[in-house]
């Protein structure tokens, strides 16, 4: 219930009002049944933008840090993504990315909709950066449709780092559905993951624009490593054999 208030009562005539947000292929995601939304990642306002526009309700999985923070502003953010029905997962320790996996197939499995950025984190600059190898693991072990989304604009009305949101153009882009049911049977070969991530990263790039990062976000942002421009690839058809 509280999602649906966020959505039409509390949040939404706010964000339309700031972001005036235009959506293109939102034909492409089906009215029921289990889909993965893989989507780059801008700002904290990626996630209100695209709950506003899609019909059916989104969950994400959040980190855990969102529901243990003390004080009223802890319980606040406690509420606000239990109540909007997010999902923690806790993302230390060595079987943080597997107990993940799992919570999300068991999303997945109850017919959902799943929102996730496989980047892992915001982008630093607002290029588009090397994708994480976990959709890939999840889309190939569910075989599940993969659904990108480009999300463009957000970072202006939201701009990172900021507590203050401004106006602006959100631009919501979905692409077709990607099938991987080529590859049923390979989930956990890494070359195949790293295939699949990349051609959602190629599709992500053509919808939103952005110049591609041939690096994690993650270490950019931690200082580890320099920028490097290498577009990803899409694998042909023919690679499926």
């Amino acid at each position: 219930m509280w999602y649906w208030l966020f959505k039409f009562i509390f949040m939404g005539p706010l964000l339309s009002l700031l972001g005036r947000p235009k959506v293109e292929g939102l034909e492409h995601v089906p009215q029921s049944g289990a889909v993965i939304l893989a989507s780059n990642h801008l700002a904290v306002a990626d996630s209100f933008y695209k709950c506003l526009v899609v019909r059916r309700r989104i969950t994400y999985l959040a980190k855990a840090e969102y529901f243990t923070g003390t004080g009223v502003k802890g319980w606040f953010t406690r509420w606000f993504y239990t109540a909007a029905g997010q999902v923690p997962i806790d993302r230390a320790g060595a079987d943080a990315a597997q107990d993940a996996l799992t919570t999300a197939e068991r999303i997945l499995e109850q017919g959902k909709v799943l929102g996730m950025y496989p980047e892992g984190t915001r982008s630093p600059d607002g290029r588009l950066y090397k994708g994480k190898t976990g959709l890939a693991r999840l889309a190939l072990e569910t075989q599940v449709p993969v659904i990108p989304v480009a999300m463009i604009g957000t970072d202006t009305v939201n701009p990172p780092g900021s507590k203050m949101w401004r106006f602006g153009r959100v631009h919501v882009k979905f692409g077709e559905p990607m099938d991987f049911s080529r590859f049923e049977g390979l989930a956990g070969n890494r070359f195949i993951e790293r295939a699949v991530i990349d051609e959602v990263m190629y599709e992500l790039m053509q919808l939103s624009g952005q110049e591609y990062v041939d690096l994690y976000a993650a270490d950019i942002k931690e200082g580890k490593a320099e920028g490097a421009v290498k577009p990803p690839t899409r694998l042909p058809e023919a690679a499926a054999g």
